[in-house]
């Protein structure tokens, strides 16, 4: 069993930053793959970015690629996604999701955090 808890969320202006902050509990965070989905009002949850167990590859979306870094500290059961250059499309929900393979669609993952909802003003 893997508990997962974003933090980090927030309103910023366009062209800002955030850093998220995934927790989770468990000695075992160290074998799953992590990845951050997101979801606006009205849409489906979409993949942002993924990481491997040792973090040795990562994945992003088309739309966040060169924009947002993906990385994890296995000692802090962390994962984090720092977000750069925001726009007001970015605005949604982001969740944090821990799974066994790690991969662009939401069935892969077994376990999700809450959320945290960030909010991108023009």
């Amino acid at each position: 069993q893997v508990q997962l808890v974003e933090s980090g969320g927030g309103l910023v202006q366009a062209g800002g930053s955030l850093r998220l902050s995934c927790a989770a509990s468990g000695r075992t965070f160290s074998s799953y793959g992590m990845g951050w989905f997101r979801q606006a009002p009205g849409k489906e949850r979409e993949f942002v970015a993924a990481i491997t167990w040792n973090g040795g590859r990562t994945y992003y979306a088309n739309s966040v690629k060169g924009r947002f870094t993906i990385s994890r500290d296995n000692a802090k059961n962390t994962v984090y996604l720092q977000m750069n250059s925001l726009k007001p499309e970015d605005t949604a929900v982001y969740y944090c999701a821990a799974g066994l393979n790690v991969a662009a669609v939401s069935s892969a993952y077994t376990y999700w955090g809450q959320g945290t909802q960030v909010t991108v003003s023009s």
